[in-house]
């Protein structure tokens, strides 16, 4: 009885292990053939090459059709990594690609490295070398039977027509981990848009993929298209870009800054389209092309001058006199003055203590005046009657203060524009909660008057400057700034094309207006008076730690305006010494669409005087 138990007991036993043999091989073959694609990726290897071809980029001109960015062929070398483990003479290899030993090897490690290629799979095709150019890739071309497992893949470069607005075109280069993590379009070695309208339009740019599914037999060599190429999909070029730079501005703009740190913006009032954006010290566009763009970007990251920063939209400066013409507005739309309310103007601000220079002109004197001769007075009264003595309108300094700051975020300061380029910076605009902090709550009009002469906490981009005169010339609003005005296909977004007004009234802007004509009939913008077209403008000479930066605002012509224009020249001096010619010469250029023979001299001069800077300038 006990010998049939045990034998009864054993069968059981038996059976079991034979059923979980039986579930194990099971688990594993569902896993191998439903759950893991290795093999599959491993027979389609070996059945197909799955060859991705890609768009054309679009290409880039200027609003005259001129263009300024467009596509060359070149090769980029792939490498199927299970197909080249075989016998590979790697000194050959490297002779004909004209790289070392070192490099092949550290690249071929780059590419096995997940966190660095996380899309990395030994049976598809990978990026080994990029951008190798005509030249090149016949010498490769003649050996490349001798190198199982790589194969080439044409695709194209950018070439930008000459070496002008860099910032405004940006460059294009290798994907980086976090750019295929956020789109999986992209793979790695594809190319993708890394500053300006390279990066800001890099989904109109870059078209859509195309690929076709080829057959290899059981040696890998290719037999042809699968079914004919029925699941073949062709490229779909990128859309081209018409920029709203005029290059002829743009470069009479970058002749003028040579040798000089600032920024030259212009703007067509009427659309907000971005006729010229000079950032100087700048680069060489063609600088960031090819396999040479990695080292470039290097050194150019190292030089102290910072060539990579666009100023025009990501330097901070203290406006200066300009901003007067912003204070102008709020006092007369709030009651603070009318056109005849005179300040007085004893060579500055002089209450309780307190002085504000200014230099010798007649006073008192009204709005109109007071900005032609650019009084410093006037504008430290206008805000200490608007913060202190008008208690019983506002209820407190702090509520006053905050009114002010809002005719200022209205018209376009503190918080950023929204032109169409990665990077730009918003400015400052303090108002009363900052004030509070920076103070502990003991403050009124006296202790911040200099952010009424455009000093102090103020801080405003070149951008944001040139806009203040769109607005201006106006009457009262803007379009948010672009540097595209058209994508083929596309309808601009309406961003671009939405009037902002500001909280000044229309009557208020009819008084600055006269007061920037009287300035260049007369005042400190006198050097705009002989123009055959009637020219606004608005001199600052903005305070810095060494000598003062030269700014300069206005439009032209005073009626129906075609150009607004900011210049801004760090440690320039007075406004009038660069700031007004350079802003005269880039509104004649654009209105009459050439220079004069002597404004051709005064351009030339311009261009060979450079200003010395100090390492405390920069």
């Amino acid at each position: 009885m006990k010998e049939h138990n045990s034998l009864e007991q054993r069968k059981y036993v038996v059976g079991a292990v034979a059923t979980l043999i039986v579930v194990v091989y099971i688990i594993r073959l569902f896993t191998l053939q439903i759950t893991s694609d290795d093999y599959k990726k491993s027979a389609d290897s070996n059945a197909f090459l799955k060859k991705v071809e890609f768009p054309s980029r679009g290409v880039i001109t200027d609003r005259n059709g001129k263009l300024m960015v467009y596509n060359q062929p070149s090769y980029d070398i792939m490498v199927v990594m299970n197909e080249a483990t075989g016998h590979l003479d790697t000194l050959e290899f490297c002779q004909a690609l004209n790289i070392t030993k070192e490099e092949f090897d550290r690249r071929m490690e780059t590419i096995k490295d997940r966190n660095r290629n996380p899309g990395y799979s030994r049976f598809t095709q990978q990026l080994f070398l990029s951008q190798l150019t005509d030249k090149d890739f016949s010498m490769f071309r003649e050996k490349m039977f001798r190198f199982p497992g790589f194969y080439v893949q044409k695709r194209s470069v950018r070439c930008y027509q000459s070496g002008m607005a860099a910032h405004v075109l940006g460059d294009v280069a290798e994907v980086s981990p976090a750019d295929i993590e956020e789109d999986d379009y992209y793979q790695p070695g594809d190319y993708i848009g890394k500053q300006g309208v390279e990066r800001s339009y890099e989904r109109q740019l870059r078209g859509e993929k195309g690929i076709q599914i080829l057959l290899r037999d059981a040696h890998g060599r290719i037999q042809g298209r699968y079914q004919n190429g029925a699941l073949d999909r062709k490229p779909k070029p990128g859309k081209n870009l018409t920029l709203s730079i005029d290059y002829e501005l743009q470069a009479l703009g970058e002749r003028l800054m040579e040798g000089k740190i600032g920024s030259i913006v212009a703007i067509e009032p009427s659309t907000g389209e971005i006729l010229c954006m000079v950032s100087s010290p700048s680069y060489d566009a063609r600088m960031m092309v090819g396999r040479e763009r990695s080292k470039n970007h290097r050194l150019l990251s190292r030089d102290p001058w910072r060539p990579l920063l666009n100023r025009s939209i990501m330097g901070l400066y203290p406006p200066g006199s300009t901003f007067k013409t912003s204070q102008g507005l709020t006092f007369m739309s709030e009651g603070v003055i009318d056109e005849r309310t005179p300040y007085p103007c004893g060579h500055g601000f002089n209450f309780k203590g307190l002085h504000v220079g200014c230099h010798g002109h007649a006073s008192p004197l009204p709005l109109v005046p007071a900005l032609s001769t650019s009084c410093n007075g006037f504008f430290c009264w206008g805000l200490y009657h608007m913060l202190n003595t008008n208690i019983s309108k506002y209820g407190s300094v702090q509520n006053a203060m905050n009114t002010w700051r809002d005719y200022m975020v209205s018209m376009g300061f503190g918080y950023k524009l929204g032109v169409d380029l990665p990077g730009e910076k918003r400015g400052l605009i303090p108002n009363a909660d900052f004030y509070d902090r920076a103070y502990k709550g003991s403050w009124n009009g006296l202790t911040i008057i200099s952010i009424s002469i455009g000093q102090g906490e103020v801080l405003l981009t070149p951008l944001q400057i040139a806009n203040l005169g769109a607005t201006i010339a106006n009457r009262g609003y803007y379009y948010v700034p672009h540097v595209v005005r058209k994508v083929q296909g596309e309808a601009l977004d309406t961003t671009f094309t939405r009037r902002h007004f500001t909280k000044a009234n229309r009557r208020a802007y009819d008084f600055v207006v006269q007061g920037m004509r009287a300035s260049a009939l007369g005042g400190t913008c006198h050097a705009l008076a002989h123009y055959d077209f009637q020219a606004c403008g608005k001199t600052g000479t903005a305070q810095n730690r060494g000598h003062d930066h030269s700014v300069f605002m206005g439009f032209a012509p005073m009626d129906k305006p075609k150009i607004a224009v900011a210049v801004y020249v760090e440690n320039g001096g007075w406004g009038a010494t660069y700031g007004v010619p350079l802003g005269g010469l880039i509104m004649e250029q654009y209105i009459n669409g050439k220079l004069s023979e002597a404004s051709m001299k005064k351009a030339e001069s311009f261009q060979n005087r450079h200003i010395a800077y100090g390492s405390e300038d920069r």
